[in-house]
């Protein structure tokens, strides 16, 4: 049985209090909302802090706001399964709501939060293992080591970021806030948030909270998701695909003026397939358009040997899964793959 190392828990009733107690604290404090990543970490060792201040107690970080055609704001410790059965998001996000309720399984969905899916900590199968196992083969460079056993002649860690609320998103263009003792609060576009880093892999400072991500205004553009995995009731993704699209008139006359396609679970960041984006634009979203997104989405994904399934057999689903995606969204999308 793994067991949880030492630490001491704090439980404050208010935003500034909390950051008030990771400063008293110092470096070695982390924040925790549903505690399901970073709690098996700290079980694996593979994260160890000193302090961990519990946000639970604050009900202003939990609040789900909006309507929708002017957007609409989400706590950061809402709970998942709060995101994606809320009937507003059902409604106006309706593939971010799929996206969300394809996470982990129903109890961890009630004790995840969807501020936890956003600062979820890269993935990979040479360290997400028990602290013996790592010990065995020499630990790599993400944690007490100093090579990557993925790409051992690499000078970086190649873990990967694997959140199924991210890919989605990215491309519709979210915002998310973050506040801190000394700075205040700053607010940034979703996809600055992350780096093509597998250890240092967001712009988030250790001492800064994630508060709240804002959704766009529901203004004709649509979205979808879709994730492959290996066990259809959870699992994390091996590829996900976020797609969305803005689209300059209606009907059969309707042409797309942008779009945004984002590949998940491939690299250590989100991945924009700018080339898939180019193809779209301007043209109807038809069979060929779509095929030709698709192929354009094939190069820019690099899957690794670091995750589930043959990294190659990946890296050609990448083609199927776009099409699926940008497929969906030619009859509204958000569909369930």
């Amino acid at each position: 049985m793994m067991r949880l190392p030492k630490f001491t828990y704090r439980r404050p009733k208010g935003v500034s209090e909390a950051l008030k107690m990771h400063a008293d604290a110092g470096p070695e404090a982390t924040f925790v909302a549903g505690g399901t990543d970073l709690y098996p970490n700290m079980k694996r060792r593979q994260q160890t802090p000193k302090t961990v201040i519990g946000l639970s107690a604050i009900s202003a970080l939990r609040k789900i706001g909006g309507e929708g055609k002017s957007g609409m704001t989400l706590g950061a410790t809402a709970t998942l399964n709060e995101v994606c059965l809320h009937r507003k998001v059902q409604i106006h996000y309706p593939a971010l709501a799929n996206a969300v309720s394809l996470i982990s399984t129903p109890v961890l969905r009630n004790m995840g939060t969807i501020g936890g899916n956003v600062l979820l900590d890269t993935r990979c199968n040479y360290y997400d293992q028990n602290y013996e196992w790592r010990k065995s083969i020499g630990f790599c460079m993400k944690k007490e080591g100093s090579i990557c056993w993925v790409a051992p002649s690499s000078p970086r860690c190649w873990a990967v970021q694997s959140s199924d609320a991210v890919p989605v998103l990215v491309a519709m263009g979210a915002k998310v806030k973050l506040a801190s003792k000394d700075g205040g609060e700053r607010e940034i576009g979703i996809a600055a948030l992350y780096k093509d880093d597998g250890i240092d892999y967001v712009t988030k400072r250790p001492d800064e909270l994630l508060t709240e991500i804002t959704l766009p205004p529901v203004n004709g553009w649509r979205a979808s998701y879709r994730k492959l995995r290996r066990r259809g009731s959870f699992d994390f993704p091996a590829l996900a695909v976020g797609a969305c699209v803005w689209f300059d008139g209606e009907g059969e006359d309707a042409r797309v003026a942008a779009a945004k396609i984002i590949l998940g679970a491939v690299g250590s960041h989100p991945i924009e397939a700018t080339d898939a984006e180019a193809a779209l634009a301007g043209k109807p979203l038809t069979p060929e358009s779509i095929a030709a997104a698709a192929e354009a989405a094939y190069k820019p994904a690099k899957p690794l040997d670091n995750t589930d399934f043959a990294m190659t057999w990946r890296k050609e689903m990448a083609r199927r899964f776009v099409t699926r995606a940008l497929e969906d969204l030619c009859g509204g999308g958000g569909k369930r793959p």
